[in-house]
């Protein structure tokens, strides 16, 4: 769509974003029509941000027994916000974790590995640090040693032991992080413990990210009452492999950590691997869960144990919210996409082409211009190479059906598929008619915004 330039509008940088709009044509349509005059919320984040349209309500998070949280502004962000969170946990708590794939690994990531890789780890932590506004990455020995002061204050600060303390990091990456500003805070951090500072907490590890996201659900384990809640953030980089960009789950259960290896992994899958904003996975990539045992609940210590059920759906219910809560967050994002594939030759490929068209930048940005350009779907469901009959191929947007049989359905109403991409959200599913495994992936829409936000990310 060529568009003859406005009047006055002469400028080099108007230039800059006329040639970006048509670049990115179905993007310029989709803000084009925004309501004008209607300025969003300002995000309690990052300076110049706008509320998600998609965001959704920081929950009431009730104290969960044996742990209380911190929060203070440790200085590495240079407008007045704290980024800087300290969680304290009771005696005999465990904990487990996932962690990035990437190769570049940052200074915390490896700590947390190391220890709770070792033998007996995760069967006693007492304290989690996780700063905002440094990653702590791609820093070598100097980054490294920064982590191991930041643990070791923490340890002395809590009378427990360096391996007892976790730690993560999230902002930019190359900058050693500077643990003075850390240890400064402690004395503050643990005179304002309380049971109840989930939000501040929320709040306090954002970087692009411009609501809190928080869940919470309860369980039973042989008729007592036991919580589960956690924390996430992530707005961009994302599409995790492993976990989220940073995630943190407590429960006042009592766990052996080799159990909540074993329900962490089975569950991050199909939540926080299975949801992505830009199809880039983070250097700091961390999901960590702790289970305090100041429920009075029974111990469990078998991975096969049936009394697990009900926590397990509990954790699952926190894990995918906050999941989709990141998709919900991604960095400009107006549409929250749900991506189907069904008919696939095994679970993996089934995954794979789910990937690929939630991945793809041309299909979210046709997403994003609100047109329902199903030829974009053909195009990233072939390309992965898996198995596809393109005869039997069936693309559909929420009930609304384009193709089927491998070619366009004789029911395809141009007005009502339009109609149905306003919504802001979306169900794309996709038939490949190669068998009968399926997998679904979460993912937003593509828009100028995005280019905006990551222009001046280190500003």
């Amino acid at each position: 769509m060529n568009r003859p330039p406005a009047p006055g509008r002469g400028s080099a940088g108007q230039k800059i974003e006329q040639a970006i709009e048509k670049a990115l044509d179905p993007l310029a349509s989709a803000l084009k029509r925004a309501a004008p005059g209607r300025a969003a919320p300002a995000a309690p984040g990052k300076p110049g941000l706008e509320i998600s349209p998609l965001a959704v309500p920081f929950p009431v998070i009730p104290p969960v027994a044996g742990v209380e949280i911190a929060t203070a502004r440790a200085g590495f962000y240079k407008h007045e916000r704290d980024d800087l969170v300290v969680f304290r946990f009771a005696p005999g708590t465990t904990c487990a974790g996932v962690f990035t794939r990437h190769k570049v690994g940052s200074a915390p990531v490896d700590w947390c590995k190391r220890h709770l890789g070792a033998e007996g780890g995760g069967a006693e932590v007492r304290a989690l640090v996780v700063n905002a506004g440094c990653a702590n990455a791609f820093t070598g020995k100097a980054g490294a040693d920064a982590a191991r002061r930041t643990a070791s204050e923490a340890a002395k600060r809590f009378g427990c032991r360096q391996r007892d303390v976790m730690l993560a990091s999230t902002g930019v990456i190359g900058v050693v992080l500077d643990d003075r500003k850390i240890a400064a805070r402690l004395p503050d951090v643990e005179a304002g413990m309380s049971a109840d500072n989930w939000t501040a907490a929320g709040r306090a590890i954002m970087t692009t990210d411009t609501f809190p996201k928080g869940s919470y659900a309860e369980c039973e384990i042989e008729g007592v009452r036991v919580k589960v809640a956690g924390i996430a953030k992530g707005s961009g980089m994302i599409a995790p492999d492993m976990a989220t960009m940073l995630a943190f789950i407590v429960t006042d259960a009592d766990i052996h950590p080799n159990v909540l290896r074993a329900m962490l992994g089975l569950h991050v899958r199909t939540t926080f691997n299975s949801v992505t904003v830009d199809g880039d996975t983070s250097t700091n990539d961390t999901c960590l869960l702790f289970a305090t045992g100041a429920s009075g609940a029974p111990r469990i210590g078998r991975v096969g144990d049936r009394r697990l059920k009900d926590f397990s759906r509990a954790l699952d219910q926190v894990m995918l919210d906050l999941a989709h809560q990141l998709v919900r967050d991604g960095e400009g994002a107006t549409k929250f996409v749900k991506v189907t594939v069904d008919g696939a030759a095994s679970p993996a490929s089934a995954r794979k082409l789910a990937k690929s068209i939630a991945d793809s930048p041309l299909v979210k940005t046709a997403l994003a211009g609100e047109d329902a350009n199903w030829g974009r779907v053909v195009m990233a469901v072939g390309k992965t190479e898996e198995p596809v009959d393109r005869d039997r191929l069936m693309i559909r947007f929420g009930p609304h059906v384009a193709a089927i049989d491998g070619a366009p359905s004789p029911a395809y109403d141009e007005a009502t598929m339009s109609a149905y991409m306003k919504n802001a959200e979306i169900d794309i599913t996709v038939d490949v008619g190669s068998g009968r495994a399926s997998a679904t992936v979460w993912t937003c829409d593509l828009t100028k915004r995005y280019v905006e936000i990551n222009g001046d990310y280190r500003s």
